[in-house]
């Protein structure tokens, strides 16, 4: 005998460890709907599974089709207090079309056009921008100018303003990220307006904050403590390729520092704790060289990954795609991702891929609930 009960479906049988049916039984269950209580026996396999189960599906997206698009907006759909931001969100296939590129992720392209200003605002959720092509705009944030140039960085933490402009004659594309979709599931989200335009519209080589904080193994020592949120507004591509470009080198003189042979992989840190540069948000670069493979691995949270250049093969769970410069793909909560390289005509000299990855590992692991393992870790 199948009943519903509250939306729930109750199987009244004499499966082990379940209550026999009975005209009480369903009675009993009459009671907890009236008083809206649902039995822990009848939900146990949903809330308890014995692996993370995510809604959200592994997915690509082609960034030629999403700058396209960006472009066709670009056109038709006016920057200003009407809509904030030119940003068009990932909508995961199995969130039933919200905007969110997993649980707790948000990512969206954002466009901008030459001579245009997003205004300012500030909101309590976490941000960042990436730049997988061009430069031009300017971020400020509060009254600091920050330039926006491929392979840079840039993360936003939450309650500070910002706004960006154009003083080019090109327009410029780049993907945002932000704990979205997190802090709406908590409810703790705030939002304010600010200045329709910033004052401050120069456009200076260092922003204050990398004049203060982008040296390596340095901090100010009269600086505010600032747990939690970077102080440094900009992360500069020049640095990153660097670090990885240094890994692989040593590699090839007989010393192990990659993330394993072929793989060198470097995470944004905040300048004065060492820690995740936003307290939801956990950012990283990695490399794999020409030919290379990663070992297939699986982690508690979702991430969301950018090629930033080269080409190849990338599967998470049952799902495989071939992925370009700019491509982004969606790794859902203990699914196995594994990386090829693949050299192609129109990738780097060096033939490697690289790929930009954020995650919400920091929540995770605040909350001790943090896993990851590789095929080898299970043997």
């Amino acid at each position: 005998m199948t009943d519903t009960i509250g939306g729930i479906r109750i199987e009244m049988t004499d499966a082990p460890d379940q209550p026999a049916p009975s005209e009480d039984l369903l009675a009993l269950y009459r009671g907890f709907e009236r008083e809206l209580l649902v039995p822990l026996w009848a939900e146990i396999g949903e809330l308890m599974p014995t692996t993370p189960t995510s809604r959200a599906l592994p997915h690509r997206w082609e960034w030629s089709a999403l700058h396209q698009l960006a472009e066709q907006a670009g056109d038709l759909v006016p920057v200003g207090r009407g809509g904030e931001r030119r940003a068009i969100a990932l909508a995961n296939p199995g969130l039933g079309g919200r905007p969110f590129a997993t649980p707790t992720l948000w990512a969206a392209i954002q466009y901008l056009g030459a001579g245009e200003e997003a205004p300012e605002h500030r909101h309590t959720q976490n941000a960042f921008r990436f730049v997988v092509e061009g430069q031009g705009v300017w971020t400020v944030v509060g009254d600091d100018p920050v330039a926006m140039r491929r392979g840079d960085f840039l993360p936003q933490a939450g309650w500070n303003f910002h706004a960006h402009f154009n003083p080019g004659d090109a327009p410029m594309a780049w993907i945002d990220g932000l704990d979205i979709p997190y802090a709406h599931f908590v409810e703790s989200t705030f939002f304010e307006f600010g200045r329709d335009r910033v004052e401050d519209r120069s456009t200076p080589e260092r922003s204050k904050s990398e004049r203060l904080w982008a040296h390596p193994g340095l901090a100010p020592v009269a600086a505010a403590d600032s747990p939690g949120t970077t102080p440094l507004l900009a992360y500069r591509w020049e640095h990153t390729d660097a670090a990885l470009a240094a890994q692989l080198e040593l590699e090839a003189q007989g010393e192990a520092h990659t993330v394993e042979p072929g793989h060198a992989a470097v995470r944004y840190l905040h300048p004065q704790t060492g820690g995740d540069v936003l307290p939801t948000i956990r950012a990283e670069m990695h490399r794999v060289r020409r030919g290379g493979e990663t070992a297939p691995r699986r982690e508690t949270g979702s991430s969301v990954w950018q090629v930033f250049d080269g080409s190849g093969r990338v599967r998470v769970g049952d799902h495989e795609w071939s992925v370009n410069r700019g491509d982004l793909f969606v790794v859902p909560s203990w699914q196995p991702v594994s990386i090829v390289s693949e050299a192609s005509a129109d990738d780097s000299d060096s033939g490697a891929l690289d790929l930009f990855r954020f995650s919400d590992a920091p929540i995770h692991l605040a909350m001790h609930q943090f896993r990851s393992e590789t095929e080898d870790d299970k043997r």
